[in-house]
């Protein structure tokens, strides 16, 4: 759609690096990748293979581990009935189910509209200029702002707004110089209705891509890996959007009216 070329080099840096580590990635991102033609095309696949089965492994004693929490907690609760002995059944039910789940993700063929999503934390393809030409790089949904450590990152995790009236204060040095677009179907946010939390999802009314502005930088950590990160540029959200905190920002302003539905997805980006 736009001419641009697919960094192979950045992706499979990316699953090389993050070797025994998770890796949050959408599947939808990775089976882009699965029809390998090259042999950098098959080494990335390879990368992917590994990483997966990193994953699956990982699930599987998650599983175990909350199994046995469960069997405990289901002990407890027939010797005395206990708030605590309650909660936990509950948080290790959730913690089975979501883990299953995940683990059949990894195992299906064919994927679903929520393999597609993009969470904060997670990594995107995105769009950008380098040396004059349009290449797609993944980075990851959370950018880390000059002089941050992880430990600042876990306590403002919201980094992956680039507030639109914060731009040249906040985000000055990115602000005109690093821009990039993630191409996106819908989004969807969490807002509050007559008190209750609902999950909204939000499509332009004429289908078509959205086009989101981002920031984005590749931020050296010595004794690590160069981190590409970036955060969307978000505005305060049209009348058809009330509700939702924050609005990505789209390049074309404005696409149209939006679609507003319930939804029980949680709240990430569709690329």
């Amino acid at each position: 759609m736009f001419g641009a070329a697919v960094s192979l080099r950045e992706f499979a840096e990316l699953y090389w690096e993050h070797g025994g580590r998770e890796l949050k990635a959408p599947l939808a991102m990775e089976a882009a990748l699965s029809n390998a033609q090259t042999d950098d095309e098959r080494r990335i696949q390879t990368l992917i293979a590994e990483s997966n089965a990193l994953r699956a492994a990982k699930l599987e004693q998650e599983v175990f581990e909350q199994l046995a929490r469960l069997v405990k907690a289901e002990r407890s609760q027939e010797a005395k009935a206990t708030k605590a002995a309650a909660e936990s059944k509950r948080i290790a039910s959730n913690k089975v189910d979501a883990a299953v789940r995940r683990m059949a993700d990894l195992k299906r063929s064919t994927l679903k509209h929520s393999n597609s999503r993009i969470y904060p934390g997670g990594y995107a393809p995105v769009l950008i200029v380098q040396d004059g030409r349009r290449v797609v790089v993944p980075m990851r949904y959370r950018y880390r702002l000059p002089g941050w450590n992880e430990e600042m990152e876990k306590e403002k995790p919201g980094t992956y707004n680039a507030r639109r009236n914060n731009l040249r204060r906040v985000w000055g040095k990115l602000f005109g110089y690093n821009h990039g677009i993630m191409i996106v179907n819908r989004f969807y946010e969490n807002v509050d209705r007559n008190g209750k939390k609902i999950v909204l999802q939000f499509d332009p009314t004429l289908p078509q891509k959205m086009l989101v502005a981002c920031l984005w930088s590749r931020t050296s950590i010595p004794g690590e890996p160069d981190l590409w990160s970036f955060a969307a540029i978000t505005d305060e959200p049209p009348p058809e959007v009330a509700g939702a905190s924050r609005h990505p920002l789209p390049v074309h302003i404005f696409f149209g009216r939006i679609a507003v539905r319930p939804t029980s997805s949680s709240r990430a980006p569709t690329p």
